[in-house]
């Protein structure tokens, strides 16, 4: 029984985000508009996740959570640390998300905690608990936020790919996927709310209830991502857009994004039913059942089943 409410937490995954290492210290050079790191390159490199000021206007968060990034509770609270650091500098224009892990961008939850870590943790600002309210507060920064995606972004990864204000992807190393379905329960990060009006709704039932995976041309024709580039492009062009919006005029930007947000976004109040939908079925036997099996073949440990999770969860019999 205690094995079944761990995997029940499996699912507890799929809501969650990632990041669990503090930022290193940083401090701005003469000009102001440089940062220098004052802790250890090592040191750097060793954090689960990076908060690099390339400039005062963009930053990068980079994961780097080996092998499979995973996240669980803890790395919710250190995302939502680094959003609070974004809210708060009214310099920040632009914030790329990334990966240093080869092979994922982000593969899920981690489906091994226990359920009561995640649903003990308190509300965030919004009044949400803090997974639905990072997505929310997230795709409301008056920084504009890019993802690049190379190697599988699955669950939570493709949510928070999904709240981010673009996305793009390595055409021939990207898999993006809400494989949540295929594994009995429903997704919680907010992938109901977002779906449909990037993709419409025929292609959003597809994406969440066929829970397949999307290599990166298939989810550049269906608008689940903005562009997939060849592999070898994807770095330059992400940093040279990033680039580039840093160098606007902010009130512009700000503006412009405003209007946007306002035209396109979910309302917030359509979050949180999805992630107390998730929690309710991550605990249902059949849910845990499902996930049982997934754990027994691989699941979160490299390997095939990883790497191959759409095929997987419709391989299950009872």
């Amino acid at each position: 029984m205690r094995g079944i409410r761990k995997l029940a937490v499996l699912l507890a995954a799929s809501a969650a985000i990632i990041s669990t290492i503090q930022s290193p210290a940083q401090s701005a050079d003469p000009s102001g508009t440089r940062t220098v790191q004052s802790q250890p390159a090592e040191t750097a490199q060793s954090e689960k996740i990076r908060l690099i000021r390339n400039s005062a206007a963009y930053w990068t968060v980079t994961f780097n959570n080996p092998p499979l990034n995973i996240v669980g509770p803890a790395e919710v609270r250190r995302l939502v640390q680094i959003l609070d650091q974004v809210e708060a500098d009214p310099n920040v224009k632009v914030v790329v998300f990334d990966s240093a892990v080869p092979g994922y961008f982000m593969a899920h939850y981690d489906l091994l905690k226990p359920l009561e870590d995640s649903t003990g943790m308190a509300a965030g600002p919004t009044g949400m608990h803090p997974v639905p309210d990072f997505m929310t507060r997230l795709s409301r920064l008056k920084a504009v936020t890019i993802v690049s995606i190379r190697g599988r972004a699955s669950g939570i990864g493709s949510e928070l790919a999904l709240a981010a204000d673009m996305r793009f992807a390595s055409r021939e190393k990207a898999v993006l996927s809400q494989f949540e379905v295929g594994a009995g329960f429903v997704p919680g990060g907010g992938p109901m709310a977002y779906l449909p009006r990037l993709v419409g709704r025929g292609r959003a039932i597809e994406i969440l209830i066929g829970a397949d995976d999307f290599n990166g041309e298939l989810a550049e024709r269906y608008g689940y991502v903005n562009r997939a580039l060849p592999d070898a492009e994807l770095d330059a062009f992400v940093d040279g857009l990033a680039k580039r919006i840093a160098s606007f005029d902010q009130h512009a930007i700000v503006e412009t994004k405003k209007l946007i947000d306002r035209a396109s976004l979910p309302p917030e109040e359509e979050m949180q039913p999805g992630w107390d939908a998730f929690i309710t079925s991550v605990q249902r036997p059949a849910a845990q059942s499902r996930v049982k099996a997934l754990v027994e073949q691989g699941l979160q440990q490299p390997g095939d089943v990883e790497r191959n999770l759409g095929q997987y969860t419709a391989k299950y019999r009872q």
